[in-house]
């Protein structure tokens, strides 16, 4: 990384700084262990139960899982759903974790590393998540994150904050910003 270090935001304990990336998606996460995933990024599968009608998923349990430390009484659960090829990226927080839960359709998630001093600073991973391979993403504040639906079908998107909706805590950047440079191509292989 070289050049001059552009600041997007800071609190007390955190300062989050634009990267410069080469073009790519980063570290493609195959495995919810996977020693690629960035600092604090956690991945599990979630069970889903198909039948003959359709399929069960529970998307959150209070008090379990990925999303167990968050406060009930501040928590937040909304639903995004998404049209074929929509690209929405890149968001980033100072204080607050989203737990993702792709509910229908298939999405390309991107993250980058946005936090000066991690150990995984500009660093981007890749998860491709939903029906054809249902795990929850908790991502942590100065975690940039975004993704892209893929397929030909909508997509849902069911996410559970720790806090509830505030603008001053809502950080975004350009889907195709140069620091974070990320690929949003198909990548034939």
């Amino acid at each position: 990384m070289t050049g001059q270090a552009v600041l997007l935001a800071r609190s007390e304990s955190m300062k989050l700084v634009l990267p410069e990336c080469s073009k790519g998606i980063g570290s493609v996460i195959l495995s919810p262990d996977s020693p690629k995933l960035i600092e604090g990024v956690r991945i599990q599968p979630i069970a889903l139960w198909p039948d003959d009608r359709g399929y069960f998923l529970e998307v959150q349990r209070i008090g379990h899982g990925l999303a167990a430390h968050f406060p009930p009484a501040t928590s937040q659960i909304s639903a995004a759903l998404n049209y074929p090829g929509n690209i929405k990226a890149f968001h980033f927080h100072l204080h607050q974790t989203d737990c993702w839960t792709p509910v229908m359709g298939m999405f390309q998630v991107a993250l980058a590393d946005l936090r000066e001093g991690s150990p995984t600073y500009g660093e981007r991973n890749t998860i491709y998540a939903g029906a054809l391979r249902p795990w929850q993403i908790l991502i942590p504040p100065g975690v940039a994150h975004g993704y892209k639906v893929i397929g030909r079908e909508p997509a849902m998107l069911v996410y559970m904050t720790d806090r509830f909706y505030n603008p001053s805590d809502e950080g975004r950047t350009p889907y195709n910003q140069p620091g974070i440079n990320y690929d949003w191509e198909t990548q034939y292989k």
